[in-house]
């Protein structure tokens, strides 16, 4: 096992599951993904196309590769993200995309024929002769299409939908969504504080910065504990808002029992209808790989979810790690998990000028060009100064940056800026009326930051509203830098990823681009990029 020290777990309490019908153990407050990389799992799936071995990319709901399905019988559900699976007594998973085993995928064999595969095969290919369409090549494709097995059963579960009223909607529990709400309801308008996880503090869970020389998670439990006593605000845990649309309206799916082993008459999901005068978006941002040679090896994951694996649910991927990164926020990843006794074996960093943040050996403007081991990660090819080479670890954290989450922004037309020193896209436009970014979102990364930031939108919203509302004192935290190299792609001959579900590689965008298909509409349509289930976050 790699199970670390400290983390947000119970570990009083023992909970029993199975993977694949293997018996693992976890505990209240994990996740199924951070309770199987506990238990030294790091092999979760297989991608759609090549079948290729995908482990544990992220650490929420933008996961690609860890689908798995949940349950059995008439409520077996597929395609479920391993990352947002909070970790129950009796909780039965499997994979999907295999056969017969996820360690001997007899359909890896389409690795193989990936030359034949490439972006827009199927719109060269199955021509002729004309009469095999329907007899032979649709019946096939439509037999391979899809991740996950339904079931063919009735959906014993209930489901209801109800409506909501509010001055106030906060979108994201962090840094940003708590700071809000906290300005809002102390200024008696009506709030609803809706967060997509089971416990408030978005990254603020996954850190060790402290707020006024005091642990984060002691200042969220008394906004929690104040927020129980205010009669004029409603914390919405579980709950998605996935949609805004005109006159106020926004769209929200609150889990209300997909977390207990039996639904004991509860119904399993509600769909909310919300009417707010004004909006608060403060849903953070996503941070995104950098693409190289077999970057999809199971023990490559995202640096900042290395490291809210080791903090919040102390769990690793494993005993020796490497980063690459083009930011300073890689850095902080390599701190925290040599604070942990993980053994670093060396920070990639590609930017010549970068300096050591702590005892871990450091190779500034290298880049990482290769990667082996067949079920995960072994070793990785490092070529820096005209020199080559491998370094064993048995994970590599990789971040290129963090994307703001705007997709909220952009439904009504608030077209994304290009922000050049974040090398990231920042909302922009008019977008939806009374829809106010902050933190994260808007390109505020570091916690004092967000936290003034989602006071400052509350108070403008309320000032809008003729509510008063004067801004709180908001506890001292970190004013970390952020520079980031626009570094995305390291060349090479081998395949890069892109899309890791869907198989996309820069070779397949390379070549749609060669074939006009330029415009982004068309470049997704034709090699199916960012068409997989996170609809492409990562």
């Amino acid at each position: 096992m790699t199970r670390l020290a400290g983390g947000l777990i119970d570990r009083s309490q023992t909970l029993n599951f199975s993977f694949d019908g293997k018996c693992y153990q976890g505990h209240p407050g994990d996740t199924l993904a951070s309770a199987l990389l506990a238990n030294g799992v790091r092999l979760m799936g297989r991608s759609f196309k090549y079948h290729r071995p995908r482990g544990v990319l992220s650490a929420g709901s933008e996961e690609p590769n860890a689908l798995v399905e949940l349950r059995s019988g008439a409520r077996r559900e597929p395609n479920t993200r391993a990352t947002t699976v909070e970790l129950f007594d009796g909780l039965e998973a499997r994979s999907q995309n295999r056969w017969p085993l996820l360690e001997f995928d007899a359909l890896a064999v389409n690795d193989l024929l990936s030359p034949f595969l490439t972006a827009g095969f199927y719109y060269k290919t199955f021509m002729w002769p004309k009469g095999f369409w329907e007899k032979l090549y649709e019946p096939a494709i439509r037999k391979a299409a899809g991740l996950g097995r339904l079931s063919m059963q009735a959906d014993p579960d209930a489901y209801d939908k109800g409506f909501l009223h509010c001055d106030l909607l906060v979108i994201g529990g962090g840094a940003a969504g708590l700071a809000a709400a906290l300005t809002a309801a102390r200024g008696s308008a009506r709030v609803i504080l809706a967060d997509e996880d089971f416990r408030l503090g978005g990254r603020l869970l996954s850190e060790t910065e402290t707020l006024d020389g005091g642990q984060a998670t002691d200042w969220i439990s008394a906004l929690e504990a104040e927020f129980e006593s205010l009669p004029n605000i409603r914390v919405m845990r579980r709950t998605t808002v996935f949609g805004v649309y005109d006159h106020g309206i926004y769209g929200a799916v609150e889990s209300v029992s997909d977390h207990l082993p039996e639904a004991s008459g509860r119904v399993r999901q509600t769909l909310w209808r919300i009417t707010a005068k004004r909006a608060v978006l403060a849903a953070g941002a996503t941070e995104r790989p950098i693409a190289f040679a077999d970057n999809d090896r199971p023990g490559i994951m995202l640096a900042g979810a290395m490291r809210a694996y080791a903090n919040r649910w102390a769990a690793c991927p494993s005993e020796t790690v490497a980063v690459f990164t083009n930011n300073d926020d890689g850095h902080r990843t390599a701190r925290d998990l040599a604070a942990k006794d993980v053994h670093i074996a060396t920070v990639i960093d590609t930017r010549p000028e970068a300096k050591a943040r702590g005892d871990y050996r450091l190779i500034a403007g290298g880049m990482v060009t290769g990667s082996r081991g067949r079920l995960g990660l072994k070793s990785i090819e490092v070529q820096a100064n005209g020199r080559s080479e491998w370094i064993e670890c048995g994970a590599l954290g990789v971040s290129g940056g963090w994307n703001p989450n705007v997709q909220l922004v952009s439904h009504h037309r608030g077209r994304p800026v290009w922000n050049e020193p974040l090398q990231a896209f920042l909302p922009g436009g008019e977008g939806a009326q009374g829809l106010i970014p902050a933190g994260a979102a808007a390109g505020h990364f570091s916690t004092a930051d967000a936290l003034r930031s989602g006071a400052q939108a509350a108070q403008r919203a309320m000032d809008e509203l003729g509510i008063a509302a004067s801004l709180p004192d908001l506890p001292r935290a970190e004013e970390a830098d952020y520079t980031v190299a626009p570094v995305f792609y390291v060349p090479g001959k081998k395949r890069a990823w892109v899309d890791f579900q869907n198989d996309v590689t820069v070779k397949d965008i390379k070549l749609a681009h060669a074939e006009n298909m330029r415009p982004v509409e068309h470049l997704k349509r034709y090699t199916t990029l960012g068409m997989a289930t996170d609809q492409g976050k990562t």
